[in-house]
């Protein structure tokens, strides 16, 4: 069963993650960055998931520090609630949340990986290039992947775009990335827009969210 826990940043500040155990003979740690939207229901369900593949999870509350406990609803005003507390937080401080899940989990055992989504699909790529001590990284439509294309991962990573994703051209953002890394992984995913993983109805594509975890699940047990 999940559960509420703190984490204490370099900062010295605590935020909350959202933590959970393997269910079965316990693989390695998972990082799972979350989406603008907060450690809502969905990011909880994938904790969940990766439990259950065999991944002692963790979320961290990357707004903690803006608004703690936030989360949104996927309609114009959480969207306009959660892209300011985006574009508020610093990423070299949400990445340094993230290392101190890093950190956490790697007391408990010694491989961890990282997966996020949206807004973490841009951290978990940023993960994989300016952080040390990850086995594993895997981005979902991350919208500064381009962006940070030149970034060097420190660990196999891959990358999942979805075709009709309206804010992020997918053959562009495999261009900029097989122009310095051709060995990363893009897949694209025909029929899925942004947020294909994200099981609410007006985003959740079941083909695409499949094949992705299916090879998500593949890098980080062999990594």
């Amino acid at each position: 069963m999940g559960e509420t826990i703190k984490i204490t940043g370099a900062d010295g500040f605590e935020f909350s993650a959202y933590h959970e155990p393997a269910f079965t003979p316990r693989k390695g740690g998972v990082i799972v960055i979350q989406e603008i939207f907060g450690i809502d229901r969905h990011v909880r369900a994938d904790v969940e998931a990766w439990a259950k593949a065999g991944y002692e999870a963790i979320a961290p509350a990357l707004y903690d520090r803006r608004e703690p406990g936030f989360t949104a609803g996927h309609d114009p005003a959480g969207l306009q609630a959660g892209i300011a507390h985006a574009m508020g937080t610093p990423l070299e401080q949400a990445i340094a949340d993230i290392a101190a899940c890093r950190d956490f989990l790697k007391d408990r055992g010694e491989k961890v990986c990282a997966v996020g989504y949206c807004y973490g699909g841009s951290l978990a790529w940023l993960t994989a290039t300016r952080l040390a001590g990850i086995a594993a990284a895997a981005s979902y439509y991350g919208s500064l992947v381009k962006q940070f294309a030149a970034e060097t991962p420190q660990c196999p990573v891959i990358v999942h775009l979805g075709r009709t994703d309206p804010g992020i051209a997918a053959d562009e953002v495999e261009a900029a990335v097989h122009e310095h890394h051709p060995d990363v992984p893009v897949y694209i995913y025909e029929g899925a827009g942004h947020g294909f993983n994200n099981q609410s109805p007006e985003r959740y594509n079941a083909e695409a969210a499949d094949l992705a975890r299916h090879r998500t699940l593949e890098l980080f047990d062999r990594a």
